[in-house]
């Protein structure tokens, strides 16, 4: 089992040269679940994750790990709690597949160390679990995106860390995979505690998988809590500007948003269409 770390920012601030994204909010992130940062395009989700990794510094506030700055924690020692996988990873020129997921076991290896059999394990575990390992000697460059993704999941699990990061770890793949990767690490999560935050796109793969919903706007934080609390009906008027149902997933027994859009109205939804329409129309023009 992997060690509960508390994440969290407070009052933070953060953006590039002298564009603001994120404006002054406080979080916590909680520890040993699955939590997932949602929201519009822009809306500074890549950039909140980004700063809780040390990716981006704050232009104020600070990033908090077990009651330490962040920032000011040795990057070594970092690196063997908490790891990342960004949104569009680059890889050396000619590495090979096994090359790169082994390059997640340099926290774990000292000055002058040689690579030992607890490296081989934890590299042909990733390899394993991602479904990547008869990849292993082909080079990165040669592979299609979708294989590509699972080879830069598979060296964030060989990392070997107790909290993970993911900006958008299911780009580039079809939807079977994108459920086997939400399925490996909600395993991960299951077996070991490890606290996985991550950013998703797709409001239903976020709701089912997630035990917390972090939903931003315009580089605010709009709500945090549970798929139910935060993937209503009213939030996906205000924040994504879209008429919608929300209803129980089947499968899941979690929220599921179920957009209506102007041409795919269900009967009887009509006049609640309108309704909705006049709200968002209302609520865009009150915005700042």
């Amino acid at each position: 089992m992997t060690i509960e770390h508390t994440l969290a920012v407070e009052k933070l601030t953060v953006g590039y040269g002298d564009r603001t994204v994120i404006e002054g909010f406080d979080l916590r992130v909680e520890p040993g679940r699955v939590t997932v940062i949602i929201g519009p395009n822009a809306c500074g989700k890549s950039t909140l994750l980004r700063s809780m990794s040390r990716s981006l510094t704050p232009k104020s506030g600070q990033v908090m790990l077990d009651g330490k700055n962040l920032h000011r924690l040795p990057a070594k020692e970092l690196a063997r709690t908490l790891g990342l996988l960004p949104q569009s990873p680059l890889a050396p020129e000619g590495i090979t597949v096994a090359d790169l997921v082994g390059r997640g076991r340099h926290p774990h290896q000292k000055v002058f160390t040689r690579w030992t059999p607890a490296d081989d394990a934890a590299v042909a575990l990733a390899l394993q679990l991602t479904q990547t390992a008869e990849l292993a000697e082909r080079a990165v460059d040669e592979l299609s995106g979708g294989q590509r993704q699972r080879v830069w999941i598979a060296m964030a699990l060989a990392q070997d860390t107790d909290l993970l990061l993911l900006d958008e770890p299911t780009t580039f793949l079809d939807v079977s995979h994108q459920v086997e990767v939400l399925d490996l690490l909600t395993d991960l999560n299951s077996a070991r505690g490890t606290t996985v935050l991550m950013v998703l796109h797709d409001l239903n793969l976020a709701a089912r998988y997630a035990d917390q919903l972090i939903l931003l706007s315009g580089g605010r934080l709009h709500a945090v809590g549970d798929p139910e609390t935060v993937l209503t009906r009213d939030n996906l008027r205000r924040v994504f500007g879209l008429a919608s149902q929300v209803v129980t997933d089947p499968v899941s027994g979690k929220p599921m948003m179920i957009p209506i859009g102007r041409h795919h109205a269900v009967p009887g939804a009509a006049h609640q269409q309108s309704m909705d329409r006049q709200a968002i129309g209302g609520h865009a023009q009150r915005a700042p």
